[in-house]
């Protein structure tokens, strides 16, 4: 399946994929507390109804209040998305993206290690 959400479905799918599944309220809840701003229960309520249509998470409605979890998994949707940014903004450069995540942000210690290690496994 190769799915491309939105900012905002992202958003809920990053919910869905730390609390492995939930109601709309506790999504809502969740996405409050981590945007500066409040979010409206009825546009999360929405979003997850449009996702559930897109067969991006599936709901169990046996009890009062629906039950949702991601259908997508967090692996495959982050393949497809730097797939989609390594062809659009990085003319498929890889490398591109690789050197330009690198000058963004500071990597600690503990990840130029992991890099590093990865680098040589690929060269194996």
């Amino acid at each position: 399946m190769n799915i491309k959400p939105t900012d905002s479905e992202l958003d809920i799918l990053q919910v869905l994929w730390e609390l492995k599944s939930a109601t709309v309220r506790e999504v809502n809840d969740t996405l409050s507390k981590n945007k500066e701003k409040e979010v409206g229960y009825t546009t999360t309520l929405k979003l997850m109804q449009i996702m559930h249509e897109k067969g991006m998470v599936e709901r169990d409605i046996s009890s009062r209040t629906h039950i949702y979890r991601a259908v997508v998994s967090q692996k495959d949707t982050q393949v497809n998305l730097v797939s989609k940014i390594i062809d659009t903004v990085f003319n498929g450069s890889p490398a591109q993206l690789v050197m330009q995540a690198l000058n963004s942000k500071r990597s600690s210690p503990k990840e130029i290690e992991l890099i590093r290690k990865y680098l040589e496994q690929m060269e194996k």
